[in-house]
């Protein structure tokens, strides 16, 4: 997986090659996908969500360009796997997920594991997490249409974000800073990534 699907593909920090290769990916599947759990593809994860393909993983965590002690928001952590990669690149992870089940399914996986810890909520990944902010990253595992108002309120002042944009019908990861006249927004590649929803 490491050589042949991140860095033979251009990823190539090695902090990011080192935290992929220490996360066992198939911890975080159900037992019946453990045997897919290193292909090149997303998988299912229950109740409409997926857990992203190692390369995007790998892809999104060396956007962030992380250098270890900062404090970083993870929107829509699924199952946790992301978390628990970038906890090995940062100094504080606080993840949200909308789905309760999945936090709890996640809880029990990174206790299981050990390494560093990260901290996980169930709520409405909109509002992000006012009380642990100011984050230096913030980074969505899910679609928006607009970047929401209290991520950028939760942004420290050099933070950056790191989201799936939908625009026209296309996503675009896209990395977002705060610019002196505006957010900038830099395009890296085409993504598919499910929606961030709002609580049913």
């Amino acid at each position: 997986m490491i050589a042949e699907q991140i860095r033979d593909r251009g990823v190539a920090d090695p902090r990011v090659l080192a935290a992929m290769a220490a996360v066992p990916r198939h911890a975080f599947l159900e037992p019946a996908l453990a045997g897919l759990a290193y292909a090149d593809r997303p998988l299912p994860l229950g109740f409409g969500q997926t857990i992203s393909q190692p390369y995007i993983v790998a892809f999104m965590a060396e956007a962030l360009g992380l250098r270890g002690g900062e404090r970083v928001l993870e929107v829509g952590s699924g199952c946790g796997y992301m978390a628990a990669v970038l906890a090995r690149l940062a100094g504080s992870v606080h993840g949200i997920e909308l789905e309760a089940a999945l936090v709890a399914r996640a809880c029990r996986t990174l206790a299981a594991l050990g390494g560093p810890p990260v901290t996980l909520r169930c709520g409405d990944g909109r509002f992000g997490w006012p009380e642990a902010a100011p984050f230096d990253a913030i980074l969505a595992s899910c679609a928006a249409e607009a970047i929401p108002a209290a991520w950028w309120d939760q942004l420290a002042p050099a933070g950056r974000i790191l989201l799936p944009l939908e625009r026209s019908g296309r996503q675009d990861l896209v990395l977002a800073r705060r610019g002196p006249e505006g957010p900038r927004y830099l395009a890296l590649l085409p993504v598919a990534f499910v929606p961030l929803r709002a609580p049913a």
